[in-house]
């Protein structure tokens, strides 16, 4: 058993597991259980769910689906998931607060797989980094994250601690995390870049305007640079319309294989 809260205590080592595994799982060879999954998301959720959803259920796992709220109550989450152990294989958690998570993994009745917080997403960062490895060395290549601190840009901060990536953050001085490389000037910082992240500007819009991707700023980057904007993404927001026809968007390819990189996430957790 092996919680996944975040990629704060993963190695190089654990990344390749996860990669053969995922491979697995795309040629449809993947590891098979028979069990349930405990999965607790909003309504509003969409890719990560259907990914979650569907791909358990072709591992053998049934997904029994529960609103976040209901870890809100004033029963102790170590209780709930003593119950939920009896059942399940596993619990899969989308919740605003980690704190809930990190209290459900301290039982140990069962493992916990995190699908979204509001301090990171490692998910979302390990579909991005099984999708580029099938095209090039991941490990390798020059990360550049543009947006404000949030939950995106903390997940692959921890996924470049955790496997020495080289990533840097464009922003105003103001929004960048603390600790993570960074250029403001993002024209100047997209000329070294080989992948380019995005993420929604939140309450942060205004600021972020001058940051906006662009087909212009793409082509200011090397040759064969690729756009992988975090859904959902708006159009004229933190992308611009252009920069989504323009051939470095890889947006809706590389998620193709969320649904196996969480299938192996699922089947480390359950059998490491």
């Amino acid at each position: 058993m092996r919680h996944m809260l975040s990629l704060r205590d993963w190695t190089r080592e654990d990344l390749y597991e996860l990669f053969e595994r995922t491979s697995g799982y795309v040629a449809e060879v993947g590891k098979q259980f028979d069990g349930a999954v405990a999965m607790f998301f909003p309504a509003s959720s969409l890719r990560t769910r259907f990914a979650f959803e569907r791909g358990a259920a072709q591992m053998g796992l049934q997904p029994i689906l529960f609103p976040p709220e209901c870890l809100d109550k004033p029963e102790d989450l170590i209780d709930v998931v003593g119950y939920l152990a009896q059942w399940a294989s596993l619990a899969v958690v989308r919740h605003p607060d980690i704190a809930v998570l990190e209290r459900m993994a301290v039982a140990n009745a069962l493992p916990v797989v995190n699908a979204m917080t509001e301090v990171n997403h490692p998910c979302e960062v390990l579909s991005d980094l099984y999708a580029l490895s099938r095209e090039v060395n991941a490990l390798e290549v020059r990360y550049l994250f543009v947006g404000a601190d949030g939950n995106i840009a903390r997940a692959w901060w921890e996924a470049s601690q955790a496997f020495d990536l080289d990533i840097r953050q464009s922003c105003p001085a103001a929004l960048r995390v603390s600790g993570m490389p960074w250029e403001e000037d993002l024209r100047q910082a997209i000329t070294t870049a080989d992948v380019v992240i995005t993420d929604g500007p939140g309450i942060h819009a205004e600021e972020l305007t001058a940051y906006r991707m662009t087909a212009a700023l793409l082509e200011g980057g090397p040759s064969g640079i690729r756009l992988a904007p975090c859904p959902p993404f708006v159009r004229g927001r933190e992308v611009s319309a252009d920069a989504i026809d323009h051939p470095a968007f890889v947006g809706y390819g590389f998620k193709r294989y969320l649904k196996p990189v969480q299938q192996a996430v699922m089947s480390l957790a359950i059998a490491p």
